[in-house]
């Protein structure tokens, strides 16, 4: 057998005070919401960052829309989970859907959810969807960062068998060494995706441009989720769809499509200023 590194045990409860548990899975959801908000009002407090010199939604916008997104990711990533993973589990235990400290959450479906909450809170508020849309997914890394992180602790969603020097034998792998994949998302989908958008929002100053930030989002997420898919370990109960196709790389295409759709729409139409969006 192949060298691999020792898995760090480490406690999926994060916090224990009596019957309360805080899991590390609900506490990266947490914090990932938590930075995402905070970055999110920064970017519109910026008047350097867009066209006219004013944000079209505000900070007291993104803190009554906090609430929304929290139930869009959660509700919509419970369901996802379900509906693409494992329908059959959940159409025989109802009661398994509301037991989330057990894991099982599906970005995509989250995607779908969060699209759903700002859509509703646009409409409700008279916000430029597509800003919205912009401001929201240069937050999402930090989510996506700590979700993956969460993922690791939890040793779910490994990677396939590898002899690389960084492998290592998960608690559920079957004893062989694998690809850390959790580790590598963490680094794609988190660090290396809001570098991306941060240069493209600071440097670019793409949130002149609605719809542009969110295209490169959905390009470089489905892009990133669909190289680590060729080193991740397909889902059991789904394994291969067709061929080396994973759910997540069927999931991701879509994504790539729209991204780049938005983006070409955003550059031609050109800059827009807030009175223009609003």
């Amino acid at each position: 057998m192949p060298v691999a590194l020792p898995f760090p045990k480490i406690d999926p409860v994060a916090v224990e005070i009596g019957p309360l548990a805080v899991r590390w899975y609900g506490l990266a959801y947490f914090v990932g919401i938590l930075l995402g908000w905070w970055y999110a009002r920064r970017q519109a407090n910026n008047p350097r960052l867009w066209q006219g010199g004013r944000a079209p939604l505000t900070a007291t916008d993104l803190d009554d829309f906090v609430l929304w997104i929290t139930i869009g990711i959660i509700l919509g990533g419970r369901l996802g989970y379900a509906f693409f993973y494992q329908p059959g589990h959940f159409l025989n235990e109802p009661l398994a859907f509301f037991r989330l400290w057990e894991g099982g959450m599906s970005f995509h479906g989250g995607l779908i959810g969060t699209i759903v909450a700002m859509m509703a809170f646009s409409w409700k508020r008279g916000l430029p969807l597509m800003s919205l849309f912009d401001v929201v997914s240069t937050a999402v890394p930090f989510g996506l960062f700590f979700g993956r992180i969460a993922n690791f602790i939890n040793g779910e969603l490994f990677g396939r068998p590898t002899d690389v020097p960084w492998a290592m034998v998960f608690p559920g792998g079957g004893g062989v060494p694998r690809h850390p994949s959790q580790l590598y998302e963490a680094a794609l989908e988190g660090i290396l995706l809001f570098l991306i958008l941060r240069l493209l929002t600071h440097h670019f100053r793409s949130l002149r441009y609605p719809g542009l930030t969110s295209g490169v989002f959905l390009i470089f997420y489905g892009a990133f989720r669909i190289f680590v898919e060729f080193f991740r370990q397909p889902d059991p109960q789904l394994g291969f769809i067709a061929a080396f196709l994973t759910m997540g790389m069927i999931l991701s295409l879509p994504m790539i499509l729209i991204g780049a759709g938005a983006v070409i729409y955003a550059w031609r139409r050109g800059p827009q200023a807030t009175e223009d969006g609003v």
